[in-house]
């Protein structure tokens, strides 16, 4: 990780659970975080808990939070904006944003399909996107977007109430793959990586 140091990572879902915890990781390396979420509050205590750079540790990087909501395409693009004029580059993204609602197939709720979709497809895709494009605008030499998926994209679970959410963590196996061969015939510096964690405590 020390090759690392210093370097820029967005992570979103970023006020609890696994995003604040690799928030804070990350930043005890030495990274520069920002990290959104839509609960301003929540992302104000992560930022507390991490050290400001020069107290702590020697090795604390910074963290920015910025409240968004990665359903809203024009607050997404703000983020990117100040990540550029900001740092003026990205080296990590965390797609870690996402959520499930209980809604089985048969009786489920038109609205909890869309956010879903919204949250865990849309959103995703957009800010892989958008880093992507800042990460080249920025000539790195080298990238990583990191996907958080599930187990649930990789087998139905056992309740017919998750069967909607686990058909968008399948798609995010689908766009993961899709996005790992488009920069790979492009020839861009950047790796995808997709991660599928079972239940959290979160």
């Amino acid at each position: 990780m020390e090759r690392w140091r210093g370097r820029v990572a967005l992570i979103t879902g970023c006020s609890v659970g696994i995003g604040a915890a690799v928030a804070k990781h990350l930043a005890a390396l030495g990274i520069n975080v920002v990290g959104c979420a839509r609960n301003l509050e929540k992302l104000t205590e992560v930022a507390q808990s991490i050290p400001s750079p020069g107290k702590g540790t020697a090795s604390s990087g910074s963290f920015t939070p910025v409240q968004c909501d990665v359903r809203d395409e024009t607050a997404v693009l703000n983020v990117f904006s100040l990540i550029k004029a900001k740092f003026g580059r990205l080296d990590i993204c965390i797609n870690n944003a996402g959520l499930a609602k209980t809604s089985p197939l048969t009786t489920g709720d038109t609205d909890d399909w869309r956010l879903m979709l919204e949250v865990n497809v849309l959103g995703l895709s957009i800010v892989a996107r958008e880093s992507v494009k800042l990460m080249t605008e920025s000539a790195i030499a080298e990238g990583h977007i990191f996907n958080i998926g599930s187990m649930a994209g990789h087998r139905l679970p056992g309740s017919p109430e998750t069967n909607f959410y686990s058909a968008t963590k399948f798609a995010v196996r689908t766009l993961t793959e899709g996005l790992r061969r488009e920069l790979r015939a492009e020839k861009r510096p950047i790796k995808v990586t997709l991660i599928s964690p079972g239940i959290v405590e979160t």
